[in-house]
Formats: C-alpha cells, structure tokens, sequence
C-alpha cells in the first residue's frame, strides 16, 4: 500500500517536505539547495517555504533547452552604450533568442528582478568610491538578495545635461537653482533622480525650490526634453549629453552593475553579453560617446560567498 501524499498544489507555498516529493529529491538535497541559494525559497520563524510558482519556474529555467534559457531580458537604469550594445547583440542572435531593454529606472527594475519578470537590473546609486557598499546595501532591501550578484558593467561620468547657451553662465550647480530655469525631474527610484537628491543636499536645497517642468521616465527622455526646448537643465551621464548634442557639466564618475541572479550569470546568453560589452566596437562606441571606463567590465562585485 503507497504512502499517503502530504502534497497539495494548491497552496501557495510548499514545506520542504512537500518539495522533496514534488521534485522527487531526497529531504537532505532540498535543504542544501535551499542554503546554497540555488532554488527559490524563504525563511520564516526559521523553516523553510517555497514559493510553488517560483519552483515551477526555477525547473523550467533549470532544464536542458528549457525556454528560458533563449532569452535575456533587461531592465533597470538608462545608459546609451548599453542600448547599443543590447541592440548589436539581439541582432546578432535574430530568432535564435529574445534579448530585450527596458530602462525602467533602478528602483523598478529592483522590483522587477525580485518578482522575477526580468533576468539582469541595470543599476548605478551614488559615486563609484560608494558602489561596492550602496549597491549590496540596495540589494539587500528585497528578499531574493541571496541569490544575486552584481557584475560591473563600467563607470561612467555623471552630471548634469544642460542646455548649451546655459553653459556660458556658468558651470556651477548652485547657478541653476532660480526659478527661471527649467528642470527635467527623474522620476523616484531612479539613480539619477538620488544623484540629483545627493547634489541639492551639498546646497542644503530641495526639489521644491526647483522649477521641475518635465518628469522624464530615462536619462534620455530628459535630454529630449532639453534638446526640444522643453527644459534647460537635468541630471544625467555625459554619454547622454553627447548623444544629443548638448552641454555638460561634469560631477565626477560612478559605477553601473548588472544585478542578476547566479544562474543567469553563468548563462551562455548572458557571458555572450559581456563578452559584446568588452569588444572592440563597443569599446570604440563608447570613445564616441564619451564618459565612459570599461576596465573593470565583466568583474564580479559582489555576491561570490
């Protein structure tokens, strides 16, 4: 006579018990997967759940030509060498793959990453001599932080993207807090939009005291703004200023990561990626745009314990 199952599909989280005899694994191998971080799960009062649908979706993307593994889809901060670079690698895999861009902003592609609708966030928070400590800290604001890791992309300039004319004034922030210019506020999450924050704060000023005429969703839905007469001054990298034409005043350099989880980092979609992001053209793509430091590109930050 069989043994009674303990499993019910209808609920929504799974005991380790109940995922031992859903994925016909032994009790022991669950619970090492679950400390590796290698399948999806949490902690609660110190026992182990498993969100089902995450498991469904964990062994899809885990099996052998399963269907996720032909895609490659990305979210996160706007930059314009890493559109490029997408845009250059989709078409090189044509129908063989699906490899996709967002720029949603860091904060929601966080979000996206955490819900699992997206495989890498791109993301830059602060100066690069903070990175390496702001950009885990943010990370580990969502519980499937454990299972990340962050991979440099490259640094970039940041600034602020103005109007060329205002360049004649002055190339001092603090010249550029009157009401009589026109800011294109970032939305909130955004690195650009915590960069700006950052700068207003050494000025001991607030959002408020700016005249904010457009709210643009990417760096470079703020630069249309500025090169369509719409706004004078935003924050913003100085690739994006070049790319449209515009003014720049530099306030030093930061760190863009990639943020994804482990089994996506060692994805051949994803090592193709960065190994497009390292190559010449891209490099010589990111001379003419200017602001940028490929060096550390590739390079594991964060996430190897």
């Amino acid at each position: 006579m069989s043994k009674p199952s303990s499993l019910d599909l209808n609920t929504p989280f799974l005991s380790v018990k109940q995922v031992s005899e859903y994925l016909q694994l032994n009790e022991k191998k669950v619970y090492s997967l679950a400390n590796e971080g290698h399948i999806p799960a949490t902690k609660v009062t110190g026992k182990w759940m498993f969100p089902r649908e995450l498991i469904d979706r964990w062994m899809l993307d885990s099996s052998h030509s399963g269907l996720l593994k032909d895609r490659l889809i990305i979210a996160g901060s706007d930059d314009p060498l890493l559109y490029r670079v997408v845009n250059t690698y989709a078409a090189q895999m044509g129908s063989h793959a699906l490899v996709s861009y967002s720029p949603t902003g860091t904060g929601i592609g966080l979000k996206l990453l955490q819900s699992q609708r997206i495989d890498v966030c791109g993301m830059h928070w602060g100066p690069t001599a903070e990175s390496r400590m702001r950009h885990p800290a943010l990370l580990q604001q969502h519980a499937q932080y454990k299972n990340w890791v962050l991979i440099r992309a490259f640094q970039r300039e940041q600034g602020l993207i103005v109007s060329p004319k205002l360049l004649q004034l002055s190339e001092s922030p603090d010249a550029f807090f009157d009401t009589q210019y026109r800011w294109a506020m970032r939305q909130k999450g955004s690195g650009a939009q915590r960069f700006l924050l950052e700068i207003l704060s050494h000025y001991h000023k607030t959002t408020d005291l700016l005249n904010c005429e457009v709210e643009a969703n990417s760096e470079r839905e703020a630069a249309a703004a500025i090169a369509m007469d719409m706004a004078d001054i935003a924050p913003g990298a100085r690739s994006v200023a070049t790319e449209f034409g515009l003014g720049f005043i530099s306030l030093g350099w930061e760190s863009f990561d990639l943020a994804l989880p482990r089994n996506i980092w060692f994805r051949h979609l994803f090592q193709e990626f960065i190994n497009e992001l390292k190559s010449l053209p891209s490099q010589q793509m990111a001379e003419a745009l200017t602001g940028y430091d490929l060096t550390s590109c590739g390079e594991l930050v964060w996430g190897d314990d």
